[in-house]
């Protein structure tokens, strides 16, 4: 029987040996780079999923929030009565809902991301951090749509916006934001604890109503104001609402806060992603 030589496992620069950074913030920014025709491909295939077999396809789109500001107006706007300002209040429903689904559809995605490509995980290497950032090309393919009608509603009802405008993108951003920063952390933490996938939804509920999403930020009783402003989500969706219609309070104040909470969960997403980061393949 003739043994053949030992052939050494590495040899010359051909081969590529995949090791685990060490610290918290160690991420690549140069490779998340080079691997941007995968996060293109992530964020086509996010739109094709949430599309395909469905009977009504990007109508859902419109669907969901015409018939969210629809039922907002029928209970804010003639049962409870909330003033409108002169402007149906549908309209300021929907404008608040414009922001609230930006914020909400984010950060339902990113969380569920990771759970949802565990076979992909499994079995290729790619910087995990594209599929959560792999959502937001949907996520404002989403936003575009639903803003398009916006200006449908504001052109029908003869509403012109005002310098306030300005202020738009700038909530628009902070919302984001934090929904990816949020997203990022429930992700993380979703590999290991599959509870996350229920306290989530449940807190995107219960958040829903904590802010102005179907009312203005005016209409909260003054003994609970200070309590009520800790919500993050309040000065960014209100300045979205105003910056369309005129109509909620601009806090510039609250949206410096929303823009400082929004920075620390993009961080502390970072840091908690890259401390569990290699024992994703491992325990999902």
């Amino acid at each position: 029987m003739t043994i053949a030589p030992d052939i050494p496992l590495i040899d010359g620069p051909d081969v590529i040996v995949i090791r685990p950074r060490r610290g918290w913030l160690a991420f690549e920014l140069g490779t998340l780079w080079k691997f941007r025709d995968l996060f293109l491909a992530f964020g086509w295939r996010d739109i094709q999923l949430r599309y395909r077999q469905t009977f009504l396809g990007v109508s859902w789109v419109v669907l969901q929030p015409l018939l969210g500001a629809a039922i907002f107006a029928l209970v804010f706007g003639m049962i409870a009565k909330l003033p409108s300002h002169g402007i149906p209040y549908f309209i300021i429903s929907y404008s608040g809902l414009l922001g609230w689904t930006l914020f909400s559809s984010g950060l339902t995605r990113a969380s569920a991301c990771l759970v949802a490509s565990a076979e992909l995980i499994r079995k290729v290497y790619f910087p995990r951090l594209l599929l959560p950032l792999g959502v937001v090309p949907c996520v404002l393919l989403d936003f575009a749509v639903a803003g398009a009608l916006m200006i449908g509603f504001m052109l029908y009802y003869h509403i012109a916006p005002g310098w306030g405008l300005l202020l738009f993108p700038l909530a628009a951003i902070v919302l984001l934001g934090m929904a990816m920063g949020f997203g990022i952390i429930a992700a993380s933490l979703a590999v290991r604890y599959r509870d996350i996938q229920y306290i989530v939804p449940l807190f995107v509920q219960l958040a829903m109503y904590a802010s102005p999403v179907g009312y203005s930020a005016a209409a909260v009783p003054a003994v609970i104001k200070p309590y009520y402003d800790i919500n993050p989500l309040v000065a960014p969706i209100e300045i979205m609402r105003w910056s369309l219609i005129g109509v909620g309070q601009v806090d510039i104040g609250g949206l410096l806060y929303a823009s400082g909470v929004a920075i620390a969960a993009l961080l502390i997403g970072m840091i908690v992603f890259r401390s569990t980061e290699r024992k994703f393949a491992d325990v999902i």
